[in-house]
């Protein structure tokens, strides 16, 4: 029988954490260029600690570009990771671009369409 965490929901903890310090590590000690203004919308941990799944959108940029260069920090930004948390295993990062709110301003778009099309016909 596999042994319970003694603490409900570490997994959510730490990944909440990485995200805080992720955010400031690529603030502040990140130096490339092809990154830019890049915020850490989720972080998804394994059960075991070992992968991270880094979700990140850019204000400005090209997204491809970003992942690429974040991808490639990412045993830097790691390394700065096991210097702030404390946890035995600090997991690998790979890093993803989240079209969440690209889709939400598109359904927002066609939402607002189909409304001023609807007041459109009722008018007539």
């Amino acid at each position: 029988m596999p042994k319970k965490s003694s603490t409900p929901n570490r997994s959510f903890k730490v990944a909440d954490q990485i995200q805080r310090d992720l955010t400031e590590l690529i603030a502040r000690e990140l130096k490339d260029p092809r990154v830019g203004m890049v915020t850490i919308q989720a972080v998804e941990v394994t059960p075991d600690y070992a992968h991270a799944k880094v979700f990140f959108s850019v204000l400005i940029g090209d997204p491809q570009e970003t992942q690429d260069a974040l991808n490639q920090a990412a045993g830097f930004l790691r390394n700065g990771l096991f210097k702030r948390l404390h946890i035995h295993t600090v997991p690998t990062l790979h890093f993803q671009f989240d079209r969440t709110t690209e889709r939400a301003a598109d359904m927002n778009a066609l939402i607002a369409r189909a409304v001023a099309s609807r007041s459109k016909d009722d008018t007539e």
